[in-house]
């Protein structure tokens, strides 16, 4: 456990150049008096490790020193093997870079650890987009991924549906959903989504922008994508579930979120089981589709016209197997 920490250490510092004690104790989720006695370690060991004083001081390495990655185990190497699966990274226009940090990988990498791209490439295969889509990237994905790269100012031309628009973006970084990518960027002081497969023109500015240091690419979209998950569900309905049919729930919703506070808000079981809940909805419709794959284990409550519909559905059904035993 130590040694890992260690090498962790060593390795954050040579990436970071410089850190202090309570950085490195954040990054390693241990404490400051434990990273003393680290640093002491890793000096006792070789390891040229100098404490700057001062308000902007912080433990570094001298002279350039360089560590081998002589420390990593095979499913770290297998891991980061894995990361650069081809896909992605060759729709923005990557693949040779990621070639050859993987060739700098493999020299770095003991003997016994060299078959790691081999391993990984026999049992895993990203293939991101959906079914029924097209493979091939969007036409301006990798002058936007250069842009992203070099903090780079754009002007976009976007079609919204039937006509095209113009933007003026800092393209803040791309997101790759279910197959499609798509360009968080701001225009003027507002963040903006945009899928890049409707970006007809891309035009790159020498101006470049500073981003927030703490944007947070990753929990902007997960507040974006849940909001508009949120946004779809517009309708309620009331229902009474077997145990059976507030099992098969989850499978029949297409947002898990609407799931969950249905059985949030579900009551006691009643002497045979059957619990009354409220499920959110994106509408009526939908609800019709979706609750008559559970059949005679789910009863809809209200709205009063979703209960009339199920109830045709259902006579129409019973009429159909009955005129067979006739």
């Amino acid at each position: 456990m130590r040694a890992s920490r260690l090498i962790s250490l060593l390795l954050l510092l040579q990436a970071r150049e410089v850190m202090t004690a309570a950085e490195l104790a954040r990054e390693l989720e241990v404490s400051e008096r434990t990273v003393y006695r680290d640093v002491v370690a890793l000096s006792a060991a070789g390891v040229p490790v100098y404490a700057d004083r001062g308000r902007a001081g912080g433990y570094r390495l001298l002279g350039g020193y360089r560590t081998r990655l002589t420390g990593m185990t095979r499913d770290e190497a297998e891991a980061l093997f894995l990361a650069g699966l081809p896909g992605p990274a060759g729709d923005m226009g990557l693949a040779n870079a990621v070639a050859a940090a993987e060739l700098k990988l493999l020299a770095a990498l003991p003997p016994s650890l060299r078959d790691a791209p081999v391993r990984t490439g026999q049992r895993f295969h990203l293939d991101v987009p959906g079914w029924y889509r097209r493979s091939a990237p969007p036409p301006w994905l990798a002058e936007l991924a250069g842009a992203v790269w070099r903090d780079q100012v754009v002007t976009l031309r976007y079609r919204r549906g039937e006509r095209e628009v113009t933007r003026r973006a800092r393209p803040y970084g791309l997101v790759l959903k279910s197959g499609i990518w798509y360009l968080v960027g701001r225009v003027g002081e507002e963040l903006r989504t945009y899928r890049v497969d409707r970006v007809t023109a891309v035009e790159q500015h020498e101006e470049t922008f500073d981003r927030e240091p703490g944007f947070d690419l990753a929990g902007y979209w997960r507040e974006q994508a849940e909001s508009f998950l949120r946004g779809m569900l517009r309708a309620e309905v009331g229902l009474r579930l077997s145990p059976v049919g507030l099992r098969r729930l989850k499978h029949l919703t297409d947002i898990p979120f609407g799931y969950a506070e249905a059985v949030a808000a579900a009551g006691e079981p009643d002497g045979q089981g059957w619990v009354t809940t409220r499920l959110p909805v994106e509408s009526v419709d939908v609800a019709y589709t979706q609750l008559l794959g559970l059949g005679p284990e789910v009863e809809v409550l209200d709205p009063p016209e979703l209960r009339i519909r199920m109830a045709e559905a259902a006579a129409r059904t019973a009429t159909l197997y009955l005129d067979d035993q006739r």
